[in-house]
């Protein structure tokens, strides 16, 4: 299909285009790449009225109940909300189970939801590579809230953080030496705060667990002076709480709209993703330049060996790129 017509249909909403023009920006093949960027300058114009969420939490904490819910929510407000969820990606077959529809079964029968799961490939940071394009796609395509839901908190799931307008950090009943496994740094880059699960027998540990993170956040200096960052609770299983969580991130916008941190957070996430661009760019052309392959395989030998050391090593094939 010519991109100008691919970029038209995507424009009125066409899912089978939308899913289609995905599908292109996610592909490595270098005559697909110059397409997606022709698609993508297309539709540059109609994209960015959208509120763009991140949600990252720890593994079993009702990632997919909570969207499941919010988004229902959402769409009951008159918005149509757009999932993109990102699988982890086995690093012995490289396979991904891309299971999120099959757990949001309520929220991908609804006409203004689009859900679409994408492998996280080689990409840390709980994203896929593509996932800021696939967020400008479904904008353009008339979705105005962008949920991107990452594989789950781990050492580097931050990078959800540095592509969206809020990050919600969805966190379990539980405090204490529990409260010690949630990292820090995860904790700083937080907007909002949400514990779910608040309900039947765990009630009382939610209601625990909000106490504690508050205090928690209390002895963290905030990112922005003109928000303190919420800690909430609800229950996704029984729909209790989301009602709150939505008219949060409306004073949210509210604020932080008003006084530019969000243009300004945009504006420097735009910076970020070109500069990763370029780097993501240098290590494909590194690793195709014909006088690093001719060399690479032995000098990866000999740095397993110890024959010669790592660094060493990289010195030398980066000589040969520079000198080509």
């Amino acid at each position: 299909m010519p991109i100008a017509d691919l970029a038209a249909r995507v424009r009125t909403g066409d899912r089978r285009a939308l899913a289609q023009a995905i599908t292109l920006v996610e592909s490595t093949r270098p005559d697909h790449r110059e397409q997606a960027e022709a698609l993508l300058a297309a539709l540059l114009p109609h994209t960015g009225k959208g509120v763009r969420i991140g949600i990252s939490g720890v593994p079993g904490v009702g990632k997919s109940t909570f969207i499941e819910a919010f988004g229902l929510h959402v769409i009951g407000q008159g918005h149509k909300v757009a999932v993109l969820a990102i699988d982890p990606t086995s690093q012995r077959t490289g396979g991904s189970i891309l299971g999120d529809k099959t757990r949001m079964e309520m929220l991908s029968r609804d006409i203004s939801a689009f859900i679409r799961p994408s492998p996280a490939g080689t990409t840390l940071g709980g994203v896929a590579r593509r996932t800021r394009e696939a967020m400008l796609l479904v904008e353009a395509a008339g979705f105005d809230v962008v949920i991107v839901e990452t594989v789950g908190v781990g050492q580097s799931e931050t990078a959800v953080a540095d592509m969206v307008d809020l990050f919600l950090l969805l966190l379990p009943p539980a405090g204490g030496d529990e409260l010690q496994g949630i990292k820090k740094g995860i904790v700083e880059l937080a907007d909002m705060i949400v514990v779910n699960k608040a309900d039947g027998d765990l009630a009382n540990a939610a209601r625990h667990a909000v106490a504690e993170y508050r205090h928690a956040l209390s002895l963290l200096r905030p990112a922005n002076a003109n928000w303190r960052v919420p800690i909430l609770s609800c229950s996704a299983l029984n729909n209790l709480g989301i009602d709150s969580i939505w008219d949060g991130i409306g004073q949210y916008r509210r604020i932080l709209g008003d006084d530019g941190s969000i243009a300004k957070r945009r504006a420097e996430q735009a910076q970020a993703w070109m500069w990763n661009e370029i780097r993501e760019s240098l290590i494909t052309a590194f690793q195709a330049d014909p006088a690093v392959r001719a060399e690479l395989s032995g000098l990866e030998r000999a740095a397993a060996d110890s024959s010669v050391t790592p660094g060493a090593a990289a010195r030398r094939l980066l000589d040969l790129f520079r000198h080509r």
